[in-house]
């Protein structure tokens, strides 16, 4: 039998990659699935209490949840490497000597050039999973010898660029201009988004907000609460000048789009974020007037299961899926 090309990359099970999410990721998350068969993935903030300005300090601290996670799994696992620009890249760079050192199996890197450190790290022998936005920045980061890319649609939670490219329409995009593994998220939490996505012809799957709200996420009650009951249109995209984020919808949502709106200075809008940050929703409970960063699937999130348990059920309706997806293909063709 063919096996998946995500699978064999990654020495994986289920080609299920825990996406990372800044204040939700930490270990417990990251272990969970993959000792159920996925890929579990430390965020750029796991394990942390407050935010950290020192570099040094925050590499030691991913250490640390390297080694929690080894502690709770022998299964290969991923850790975020946000590249950044400018200064941004001495924090970068710091995560990635601590991956190096430590041998994790793979780096998911995003926010950044391909070439920035994929060599660095396949010399390390780690797998290296490049995040973009569009066809021609897969190109080029293939060109750059990462072994997969990872596309997310518009309905995607968190920062991403101008492009607004739907998992429906980017995915494909992707598929036609690389000959590596694509893996793809974005409005993907259940058994019927992964067989849409690799009839759209992605290797492996995506998932970020649906793993927020498990018993395992760091997320705080009340945003996994907030989660829970949002309904149908529940985000909204927020332009922050340097990158698109995709939130809640909730009164830290309506005021900066107000704020926006009535011309208010870029220092007003930092100063507003830095007082209404995710940090402040994830961390500290203030799901009502503080950042949730959060995908259209929020609308179809009704439950908090333990990540494991809900990674083995979206595995097991597959099935049952598939043979629905026939079903309605005869009947589309008229064939018996």
């Amino acid at each position: 039998m063919t096996q998946n090309r995500i699978c064999s990359l990654l020495g994986i099970r289920y080609p299920v990659i825990q996406a990372p999410m800044n204040w939700v990721s930490g270990a417990a998350l990251a272990a969970a699935v993959s000792e159920a068969g996925g890929m579990g993935t430390l965020g750029p903030n796991s394990g942390a209490d407050s935010i950290e300005p020192d570099a040094e300090k925050t590499a030691e601290r991913m250490r640390e949840q390297i080694q929690k996670v080894r502690s709770r799994t022998a299964k290969p696992f991923a850790v975020n490497v946000v590249v950044g620009f400018g200064e941004d890249l001495k924090y970068s760079q710091k995560i990635v000597d601590v991956l190096t050192e430590e041998k994790v199996p793979a780096a998911i890197v995003s926010v950044g050039r391909p070439d920035t450190y994929t060599e660095t790290l396949k010399n390390a022998g780690i797998k290296v999973l490049h995040a973009i936005s569009t066809a021609r920045h897969a190109q080029k980061a293939q060109q750059a010898g990462v072994d997969a890319v990872i596309c997310e649609g518009y309905e995607a939670g968190g920062h991403k660029g101008f492009t607004e490219l739907t998992t429906f329409v980017l995915t494909p995009m992707v598929a036609d201009a690389v000959d590596i593994p694509v893996v793809t998220g974005g409005g993907i939490g259940d058994a019927r988004g992964v067989l849409a996505a690799l009839a759209l012809g992605a290797d492996g799957i995506y998932m970020g907000s649906r793993f927020m709200a498990t018993q395992e996420s760091e997320s705080h009650d009340n945003v996994k609460q907030a989660i829970v009951t949002a309904k149908d249109a529940c985000t909204i995209s927020l332009d922050k000048q340097f990158m698109i984020a995709r939130d809640l919808n909730n009164t830290f949502a309506e005021q900066f789009r107000e704020m926006r709106k009535s011309g208010a200075t870029l220092e007003d809008l930092g100063k507003y974020l830095d007082e209404h940050g995710q940090y402040h929703a994830q961390h500290l409970g203030r799901a009502q007037d503080a950042e949730i960063c959060c995908g259209q699937i929020a609308g179809l999130i009704n439950d908090t299961p333990p990540a494991g348990e809900l990674l083995r059920a979206v595995i097991a309706d597959l099935e049952n899926r598939f043979a629905e997806l026939e079903s309605r293909a005869r009947q589309f063709t008229g064939s018996p």
